[in-house]
Order: C-alpha cells, then structure tokens, then sequence
C-alpha cells in the first residue's frame, strides 16, 4: 500500500519544527522514527499534507543523569534506552520493559518521543511514563510548558499535544535506593502488542509496603495507574489476603475492549494473574535490598 501525497519539511531546529506545524494549520504531521506514523499513512488513516522531519535536529537524542531525575530527549531509539547502563542503574523497570517492545528493528528506529506522542493504549512506554511520574516538556510557538504524563494521555491514540506542538523532553524521577519492581506482560507472539502488561515500583518499610506504584496497560483506552489498589496495598504487611484484594480492585477498575485477539474477561483475569506476579516479584527484591 501506498501513502497519500505529502509535502516533507526536514527541520534544523525545534522552532522550525513548531513554525511548519503552525504554518500547516493542524494538518501536519512529526515523523522522527516512523514506525507508527508510516503504517498509518500506508493505510492511508492519516492525510497530512506536510510531515515534518525532526531527525536533523542537534542534541534531541540523549539519556542525562540530572541529579534526581534522568532527562531524555524524544529523538532517543528505543534500543538506546534498552542497552543504556544508566536506565539500567537508575530505572530497571523501565530497562525491563524496553525488551519487550517490538522487534529489534522496531527498536532500532522507533523513539520515545514518538511513542509517547502516538499514545497506542498497548505500547510499553506511555504506560511506564505514567508509572514512572513522567514530566514532559511541550514546545509551541507561544513558550515551552510541562505536563504530567498522567494528564497527558487523554484517549486512545490521543494526547494533550495541540497541533502546534511538539513533545521535547521527558524527564523521569529516580527510583529511591532499594525500591523493588517488576515488570509482566504477555502477547500473544513475541513483539506483538501486548494483551495486558503490568509495572509496579514499591518500597519495603519496617515490615510495611511503601511508595507503591502500579501501572497497567492493554486494558483501557490509555495506560492506568491503579490508584485504588495502591491505596489498599500502602502501609500493610505484605500478606496473601493484602495482594488479593489489591488484584480484585485491579479486575474491577480495568475496561478491557474485546477484539480478535482476546476477550474483555480475558484481558481482565489475565491482568489480575500479571499483577500478583508482578507484586510478589518487586516486594522480594525490595525485601532483598531493605536487607542488604
């Protein structure tokens, strides 16, 4: 298949990028890896009438340590965040997950600015920034602003971005020393979207669950933090009756839609059995650590 015709603007800068979106009046498209967008076009589900080439833009591809938080520019591949000893160090839920996008082909060109960006409710990513309490620096023509990310992600395929906009940093906090996580996913294949993952960072304090994070995807028309279940799980001996009635509250938030791949009661049991995974794998390490 082929994409309908498209001007093509190759940007310099971050102000010539936001300048063409602005000049095409919402009917222009980023492109920095393509993977999502040219499918897209190939199916000919998006028109734009310019993309906009933002891969000649200096110093947009980076992993800094700033102190508390690790800084990331949206040019940066996916495999660069894989194989990064700093993501590694300081985020290993996020160099966890990371292997499970795609193919290596995918990873290779794919970046977390346009994964976010595109917002598919069964992509790795968006679901990890909200786990992870992303910050996301926007750029338009009128200023720079910063966004949650759990204010970003409005629907499926669907963000805060306005048409003149453009996503240029993501900043993600350090996990605190001896936090434990985990990550759970299963698809069908390996590299297919996934039919329901789970993220989980927590903390182990004097016998007690700590700074609990959960963070659900493939459930939902946009990743999840399952707010209600890390309410119930803060502060309690970690205890089989405890985890049961975080999953249970999990099954009853998720609104899984049914498709060719599996059914809205499948995708539900099957997070419920991720999630129990998932907890009783970050409390051992963070029990590991708090021990060490």
């Amino acid at each position: 298949m082929k994409p309908p015709p498209f001007d093509y603007f190759a940007a310099d800068s971050i102000e010539a990028a936001v300048q063409a979106l602005a000049d095409a009046g919402g009917d222009g498209k980023i492109i920095a890896g393509g993977q999502s967008l040219m499918p897209m076009l190939n199916f000919r589900l998006l028109r734009p009438s310019v993309l906009i080439d933002i891969n000649r833009i200096p110093d947009l591809a980076y992993v800094r340590d700033d102190g508390e938080c690790i800084r990331i520019g949206p040019l940066t591949r996916h495999r660069t965040l894989e194989t990064s000893s700093l993501v590694a160090e300081q985020l290993p839920v996020l160099h966890e997950a990371m292997g499970y996008v795609a193919h290596l082909a995918i990873r290779n060109r794919g970046t977390i600015g346009g994964s976010l960006s595109h917002a598919d409710p069964a992509a790795e990513l968006p679901m990890m920034s909200l786990l992870l309490d992303a910050r996301l620096e926007i750029q338009s023509l009128s200023g720079r602003r910063t966004i949650d990310a759990r204010d970003f992600f409005l629907g499926a395929l669907t963000t805060d971005l306005d048409e003149g906009e453009m996503l240029v940093e993501v900043r993600l906090t350090k996990l605190r020393k001896g936090t434990g996580w985990a990550f759970e996913e299963v698809a069908r294949r390996s590299g297919d979207f996934a039919l329901a993952s789970v993220g989980i960072t927590l903390s182990h304090d004097d016998g007690k669950i700590s700074n609990v994070r959960i963070g659900l995807m493939g459930v939902g028309e946009t990743p999840m933090r399952a707010t209600d279940a890390e309410s119930l799980l803060a502060g309690q001996p970690f205890s089989e009756t405890v985890v049961t009635a975080a999953v249970d509250s999990i099954r009853r938030t998720v609104e899984p839609n049914t498709d060719l791949h599996a059914s809205s009661d499948y995708r539900r049991h099957l997070v419920g059995v991720l999630a129990e995974q998932a907890l009783s794998k970050a409390w051992q390490r963070a029990t590991q650590a708090a021990h060490d």
